[in-house]
């Protein structure tokens, strides 16, 4: 494995809520995010960062690693990618990894398969 692993949504809000220096990541296109929708984070965090990791075309987002690292700085931190079902994540969670960030995680699930981000909202909400 090229990332620090897969865990859970639920796994992922308990980073969130104990960790000030997690960041969630969603990496879905802008157009899924337009129809879909974005996810609600844990009070206690900040603000999940949007950074496509391909277009809508599935054209690769050449500037993916450098919007991250300007966005989290601290190489330490957890940082926890989402997509729609935990596939897409895995390639952003293996890039921070190779670019320093060994806290990188890939959310199984993503944000809308069963017992993804979607399904642990409404349990935390």
């Amino acid at each position: 494995m090229d990332y620090a692993g897969d865990i859970t949504a639920e796994h992922a809000w308990q980073i969130l809520s104990e960790d000030p220096r997690a960041v969630l990541i969603d990496v879905r296109t802008q157009g899924e995010w337009d129809t879909v929708g974005i996810p609600a984070v844990p009070d206690a965090s900040p603000d999940a960062l949007f950074v496509e990791w391909v277009d809508g075309n599935g054209h690769a987002n050449p500037e993916f690693v450098a919007t991250v690292t300007a966005a989290c700085g601290d190489t330490d931190a957890p940082l926890l990618f989402l997509c729609r079902s935990g596939r897409r994540s895995i390639g952003a969670a293996t890039a921070l990894t190779n670019a320093g960030y060994g806290s990188s995680y890939n959310i199984l699930a993503g944000f809308e398969a069963p017992g993804g981000w979607r399904d642990c909202e409404l349990a935390e909400g």
